[in-house]
């Protein structure tokens, strides 16, 4: 088809009322419309007019490009509209920038005006001012060295602001205060002396800014949930007070500490010194504590980690929107929380990787980039096999192995001696793999509500798990360090009894619960931020700790667990392991073996087996008695039982629409029936093995 001709039904025209009179009034009005219809009413859209040439232009590579990658990337154009649309809302606007890059000089100018103090004892801290506390946990408060306080010799940002990948809507912008070398000393890696410069740095700059009209807030806040590394937060004053937060990260000079003292293997906190004993006269060797020595290490290499990143996100704004997907994905199902979350700079330097190893290129979109380190999430177990960013082939260098026997999962960075995922526990990475698995398959099955599935959609725990326990209060924790005897996971920790304790206990519930369970997670809410003239949070202060079991179907409703023979070796194990519940039972082909059989009469019984796994092991092995496990699991019971009790007949005759009289089956037969089959089970099973008696 060609061109429309002029005066077209599509063209604009604005009708003139009827005019009685001669012809020549006609042709007067005819052509009042014709000027009227030449000068449209400014402000209207009007129609595109194109010649033919530019009608059957041929279309651009670009434009072929962009239709090629939308047929065999978004399966469809609105999927790809969808995510520009969200790419566009999570961006930072350039007049924001401008804002808080006035901010930050002016934050820059305040901090280089602290003045100094003279040197004093670390355990002298009575020059601190009567409105400021020292946001750590000083225990045990004896400690060695001297402290005094200098300007910052270098402010530098980093993290996701520097690079443009932060997200909002809460914008955070990392600042690294490079302490000068004169207030530190050779063994400040021992004994957590460098930390508790570091939090005595942030208490002297708290005081200071806190006095400063340009300022509207200066609290303290844990750095991502780290009890021994604080960090000072400073918001501006007035209207932009929710504009942006900046976070002050003090950290030592490069090459300060020495690597080979921080490796893995290496002990720096002392057992006499943490214990408050005198060391033991047997010479036993000092255990390692690799979580005390990586946090050292990642305040020696923030400067180094921005520059990679910046190497490879620099100049590739599609890997820079595809972290930014990512960031979104993570935040939806709260994966990037406190201590041990799998953060956005773990994202942003998984990129980083796939990039080296030429399986993300930095021509990429963002959604080549995010359906790649889902995939590569999906299918590549960390905890197992570990990678690494290092490219050095120094013999010196730790191997791998070393560190997956010391961290849960391993991911080294481009030094070879820092493990980015220390912190990370096995169930959190096995989280993000099912929930990366979950999303590759949405993407795959082309729905038309995959996006709002994929990234809009939140997805907290209680709407990812089929049953959720809540562990409080968290005092408790405490005991179960001591019942497990978790000496030198507490000395690791600087006497964080939470994180000591939850690895074991997750790896103590899933030995439990065995092929009842596909999926265990925990959720450790964040810690809020606090006043400068208040004491930090206890860890007991934190809420509750929470666990979401995903259960199997098909071992779930089994009421037995089978143990080995009485005369193999492993009974003695399944013995210590079950407790009181093991007992020795003859089952129908002869055979005696331990035992463990559940209490369950009904099927609804039967699907909260696992609450009486749980609450026996956790009493049994942690001492946490069954009053501190809020177990929730089995509500939709209650409302079909209730349904069942409402019910008096098996089924009821009405009359339809159209006359006929219709049997619509009653709820309760239908319960019955499965209550028959679940009694049956029972029966079964009991009659295959009866209690041995010695």
């Amino acid at each position: 088809m060609g061109p429309a001709p002029a005066g077209a039904a599509g063209d604009p025209e604005v009708m003139e009322p009827t005019l009685e009179g001669t012809g020549k009034e006609g042709k007067k009005v005819s052509s009042k419309k014709r000027t009227v219809a030449e000068s449209p009413a400014e402000g209207l859209l009007q129609p595109v007019k194109l010649n033919r040439a530019e009608l059957y232009k041929e279309p651009t590579s670009e434009e072929l490009n962009r239709l090629r990658e939308t047929e065999s990337l978004f399966h469809s154009s609105l999927l790809r509209l969808q995510v520009e649309e969200l790419l566009k809302e999570v961006r930072l606007s350039e007049k924001k920038k401008e804002r808080i890059d006035a901010f930050l000089r002016e934050v820059n100018q305040r901090i280089l005006r602290v003045p100094s103090i003279p040197e004093t004892e670390l355990m002298d801290q009575t020059w601190l001012p009567a409105g400021v506390r020292v946001p750590l946990h000083q225990v045990p408060f004896t400690v060695k060295g001297c402290f005094r306080f200098l300007p910052p010799v270098q402010v530098t940002v980093v993290g996701s602001y520097l690079l443009g990948t932060c997200i909002r809507p809460d914008i955070n912008v990392d600042v690294a205060l490079t302490m000068p070398r004169e207030i530190l000393q050779d063994k400040d890696g021992l004994n957590q002396r460098y930390f508790r410069k570091r939090a005595l740095y942030l208490a002297h700059l708290a005081h200071h800014l806190a006095r400063d009209p340009l300022f509207g807030s200066v609290r303290f806040s844990y750095n991502n949930g780290c009890h021994l590394k604080p960090s000072l937060l400073l918001r501006p004053q007035g209207r932009d007070e929710r504009l942006v937060t900046v976070r002050l990260h003090p950290c030592p000079p490069p090459d300060f500490f020495r690597p080979c003292r921080l490796l893995p293997t290496k002990n720096n906190v002392r057992s006499a010194w943490y214990q408050g004993q005198s060391p033991p006269g047997d010479g036993s060797p000092e255990p390692p504590t690799p979580h005390y020595n990586t946090w050292v290490l990642q305040d020696t290499a923030l400067e180094s980690h921005v520059q990679l990143l910046s190497a490879v996100l620099g100049s590739a704004p599609g890997l820079k929107d595809g972290v930014a997907l990512l960031k979104v994905w993570l935040r939806q199902r709260e994966l990037d929380k406190g201590l041990g979350g799998f953060s956005g700079f773990l994202v942003s330097m998984l990129v980083t990787f796939l990039g080296s190893t030429r399986k993300i290129h930095t021509t990429m979109s963002s959604y080549q980039v995010l359906r790649s380190v889902l995939q590569f999430l999906a299918t590549t177990d960390l905890t197992v096999n570990g990678i690494s960013l290092c490219l050095s082939s120094d013999p010196s260098l730790p191997a791998l192995a070393d560190f997956h026997q010391a961290f849960p999962v391993v991911f080294l960075d481009s030094s070879g001696r820092l493990n980015l995922c220390a912190d990370v526990t096995a169930s959190t990475y096995h989280q993000v793999q099912h929930e990366a698995r979950l999303s590759m398959a949405l993407l795959d099955s082309k729905a038309d509500d995959g996006f709002q599935l994929l990234l809009m959609t939140p997805k907290p725990m209680v709407r990812a798990f089929d049953h959720i326990l809540h562990l409080r209060p968290l005092s408790r924790l405490q005991a179960a360090c001591h019942r497990l005897k978790l000496w030198s996971e507490l000395q690791d920790y600087g006497g964080d009894y939470v994180s000591a304790a939850l690895g074991p206990l997750t790896t103590l519930l899933e030995q439990g619960l065995g092929s009842r369970l596909h999926l265990l997670a925990h959720s450790r809410p964040p810690v809020p931020e606090w006043d400068i003239s208040q004491d930090p949070p206890k860890h007991r202060d934190s809420g509750s700790l929470t666990l979401g079991l995903l259960l199997s179907p098909e071992g779930l409703t089994s009421v037995l667990e089978m143990g080995p023979e009485a005369d193999q070796p492993e009974a003695a194990d399944f013995r210590q392991f079950w407790g009181s519940r093991s007992e020795l039972r003859r089952f129908q082909d002869g055979a005696i073996r331990e035992a463990v059989v559940w209490e369950a009469a009904s099927m609804a019984q039967k699907r909260l087996i696992p609450q009486q796994v749980v609450t026996h092991l956790l009493a049994l092995h942690a001492d946490i008695p069954d009053t501190c496990v809020h177990y929730v699991g089995g509500f939709l019971d209650a409302l079909i039982q209730g349904l069942k009790e409402a019910s008096s007949t098996k089924g009821r005759m009405v009359v339809s629409q159209g006359g006929e009289l219709v049997m619509v089956p009653n709820v309760e037969a239908i319960l019955e029936d499965f209550a028959v089959l679940g009694e049956g089970l029972v029966q079964n099973v009991e009659a295959r093995s009866e209690r041995w008696t010695v």
